[in-house]
């Protein structure tokens, strides 16, 4: 915007005027900043190079699909991981930034064509990040929401400051020539975790995490696109608009800042007084036991009614009425109904409580890796058996794993017996049993009235087989072979119902099942 020039020829200008008043000298200042930021700051940039690059990376290329597939990958997997620093490294390869700046240029500087492409290169991105991060979690054993998870679900009008001010820079690090400023910017605004967890929440059918996540990623894209608008008409982007149609750009875009801010707003007061809970709760439950007492955990239910607040004390002295006294003082303090359950454990000292609130918290670690060894379990034994998860039974009190096992093409029971003992490798301590489908057994050789070293590996699958399987065999060769076979396998417990002499290739002994499979069979 150019300044007015100030005539000498005419009353309708008196400069006496326009400079008398009480906001005279603010008046003078601000058109002194005016006149140093358009000489000073503005005129040393050079608009179209710093368009032409912005413009560059804006659009929707098979390079930036594949490293938006790549970068929503990696970051699922940190998230899954509750890795910082896997998801770090996600943000860093999301080329993302690049089109939501190029939307925030075009819509300063007026440009449709430009504005288009960078909204379906945004677009894009966005179902290529969800799609591919939901496929890691189908594919995953692991589908729990973990803590890096569940930061990303609740957006608050932090995260809409933090987009700002990193828009702000990034903007600025883009018209000043500044690109290496873009790195932190890119880890600041962190746009790829939400659109991973937006897939989390679809690939689980949570929609809490779904929604809450989406509403953080369309918060960073708004405020960073937006922001982007604002600094290019600061330093002077022009635009084609008429001056109406720019009042109305600028009307919209302090009514989508307010829209994001309400509920953010909103967001940020529940949590602040949910923490003022807590922190309250963990204060006077601490104060009602003294010194000599540990408070190991406290759990809020806050979407109970009333909320319920479970702690976990070990005292030397077991208090009556701790559960009531609780509830009255913290429902008294925070003006609404609070239930208090407190489970105490007696200990003998303070040192003690100390001593058996860090065996909790080793005992609570262990259990959550029992779980997580638990799901890989039941996952991998699914996953070889061909069956779904809720056909492998586990018997987490006696840790024995057992599944039946559906026909695989080409699998034969060496097959199933090399992937039993896979598995068992990798689940120590566990009893895992797979039972493979009746399908042929091995033949066994005989040399010198033994069997031969070659089929030794035969005659181990077939005992595991009629261990797992628990069904009559039957077999065929010569009767001398056969005599042979049949000690060999009594003296591991197997029977052979029935024998009946017949030529087998290589003087072998041929085993067969005698009976269908009975999929109850599973040996317990």
């Amino acid at each position: 915007m150019e300044d007015n020039q100030v005539s000498t020829a005419g009353p309708e200008m008196p400069k006496a005027k326009q400079s008398s008043g009480p906001f005279a000298p603010v008046t003078g200042s601000v058109r002194l900043f005016r006149r140093w930021w358009r000489v000073a700051v503005r005129a040393g940039i050079d608009q179209q190079a710093v368009i032409d690059k912005v413009r560059e990376d804006s659009g929707f290329t098979p390079h930036f699909a594949f490293m938006t597939s790549m970068s929503a990958g990696i970051a699922i997997l940190g998230l899954l991981l509750s890795s910082p620093a896997v998801v770090i490294g996600a943000m860093l390869l999301s080329p993302l930034m690049g089109p939501i700046m190029g939307a925030g240029f075009a819509l300063a500087v007026g440009d449709s064509v430009w504005l288009k492409e960078s909204g379906k290169a945004i677009l894009l991105g966005t179902i290529i990040s969800i799609l591919f991060a939901g496929l890691v979690v189908t594919m995953s054993p692991l589908q729990m929401v973990t803590a890096e998870i569940a930061a990303r679900t609740r957006p608050n009008l932090f995260d809409l400051a933090v987009a700002l001010f990193s828009a702000m820079a990034g903007a600025y690090a883009m018209i000043r020539g500044r690109m290496g400023t873009i790195v932190g910017v890119a880890i600041a605004t962190a746009l790829m975790p939400p659109l991973a967890v937006v897939g989390f929440g679809l690939a689980t059918f949570n929609w809490s995490v779904f929604g809450g996540s989406l509403l953080l990623f369309f918060t960073n894209l708004m405020t960073i696109a937006l922001t982007a608008t604002g600094m290019a008409w600061l330093y002077g982007f022009r635009s084609h608009l008429s001056e109406r149609q720019s009042q109305v750009q600028v009307a919209i875009m302090a009514v989508v800042f307010i829209a994001l801010a309400i509920p953010l707003g909103l967001s940020l007061r529940q949590i602040a007084w949910e923490a003022n809970v807590s922190r309250s709760a963990n204060g006077y439950i601490k104060d009602q036991f003294g010194d000599s007492a540990s408070v190991s955990k406290i759990e809020i239910d806050f979407d109970a009614d009333p909320i319920v607040v479970n702690a976990t004390v070990f005292t030397p002295k077991i208090l009556a009425g701790a559960n009531e006294q609780s509830s009255r003082v913290i429902s008294r303090t925070l003006g609404r109904e609070i239930a208090v359950k407190i489970t105490q454990f007696k200990v003998d000292s303070g040192a003690d409580a100390q001593s058996a609130e860090l065996a909790a918290a080793r005992a609570q670690a262990l259990a959550q890796e029992a779980e997580i060894q638990i799901a890989r379990l039941r996952e991998n034994l699914a996953l070889i058996a061909g069956v779904s998860v809720d056909d492998v039974t586990l018997d987490t009190s006696r840790r024995r794993a057992m599944v039946v096992a559906n026909a695989l093409p080409g699998a034969s029971l060496a097959s199933y017996y090399a992937l039993e003992q896979r598995v068992a490798a990798g689940a120590k301590g566990w009893k895992i049993k797979l039972q493979p489908p009746a399908i042929a057994l091995p033949d066994l050789i005989i040399t010198d009235g033994a069997v031969a070293e070659a089929s030794r590996d035969n005659l181990e699958v077939i005992i595991w087989a009629f261990e797992r399987m628990n069904l009559p065999l039957g077999m065929n060769g010569s009767a001398e072979n056969m005599a042979v076979a049949r000690d060999v396998l009594q003296a591991k417990n197997v029977t052979v119902a029935e024998e009946s002499e017949a030529a087998v290739p290589n003087d072998g002994v041929r085993l067969r099942w005698l009976a269908p499979l009975d999929t109850t069979s599973v040996q317990q």
